[in-house]
């Protein structure tokens, strides 16, 4: 497949999710859960230093896979970015179509429960165009909620480095009771693992690690399980957007690529 065909792929995907009320109706929508997240952090790296951010996440399961989408829109304190200003938005769309679903047939070897083919669909202000395909797989290990895999070979659209790289995302969620709550440790790594050198020049290779840890407040506080949560997320990113950091330490412009910050966190799911 040619991957600046891949948006054709994933607006395929989406018009068989969204459908109509009666394929809803034949079980085509499995399951699915929405969220409203409020962050602020600081010691941001390229970015300006200190941010907000409202993400809006979208997960489910239908008939023949799954779909994960989120958006963040991102607003600068203090400090305006000197490519999109004062605020700015940025958001994936993931399908991923199941082999054991289309196929009725259940597939299972080791701790692998189901392979499937994995797309994401990068955008935003600016020029973040990038487009992934790969193959995915969901793991059953002990404890976690659960676990999947995915390997993507990438694709950006535009004039920027960073074609034909490899990409390694692992996402996972794992319950640990708490007296009469739960701390919720959920989140994903997205691991580029090799270097693209062309004529348009240089993409590192970088690793971006984000789990959030949360508590379930609303089920401390009887509101009902899995709606509120408070915590904070992690954010280490070496080599953020794929800049060599040691290009840039010292640099009074750019000092360093490398991001290592937290921000608190109140989640809403609905």
């Amino acid at each position: 497949m040619n991957l600046k065909h891949l948006p054709h792929c994933l607006a395929l995907t989406a018009g068989l999710f969204t459908g109509s009320q009666a394929a809803l109706a034949d079980d085509l929508l499995q399951w699915q859960n929405n969220s409203l997240t409020y962050l602020y952090g600081q010691d941001f790296k390229v970015n300006p230093e200190i941010q907000q951010t409202v993400t809006f996440e979208h997960a489910d399961g239908w008939k023949y896979g799954d779909n994960f989408l989120f958006i963040d829109k991102i607003f600068y304190n203090g400090k305006a970015d000197p490519g999109v200003g004062n605020n700015t938005y940025y958001g994936e769309f993931s399908p991923r179509l199941s082999l054991g679903k289309i196929t009725g047939e259940k597939i299972a070897f080791g701790p692998v429960t189901d392979v499937l083919l994995a797309m994401t669909y990068e955008f935003g202000e600016g020029d973040v165009e990038s487009y992934l395909i790969g193959p995915g797989f969901d793991l059953a290990i002990p404890g976690f909620d659960f676990f999947q895999i995915n390997f993507y070979n990438r694709q950006t659209d535009g004039n920027r480095p960073g074609d034909d790289v490899w990409q390694i995302t692992p996402a996972w969620s794992y319950t640990i009771p708490v007296g009469d709550s739960d701390i919720l440790i959920d989140g994903f790594m997205d691991w580029v693992v090799d270097n693209d050198e062309n004529a348009r020049g240089t993409y590192h290779a970088n690793l971006h690690f984000n789990p959030q840890i949360k508590y379930d407040l609303g089920k401390a506080l009887n509101w009902g399980a899995k709606q509120l949560y408070v915590g904070i997320e992690y954010d280490y990113w070496k080599d953020k957007y794929g800049i060599d950091n040691d290009s840039f330490l010292g640099d009074e412009i750019l000092d360093g690529t490398n991001q290592n910050t937290a921000s608190l966190l109140v989640k809403v799911h609905f």
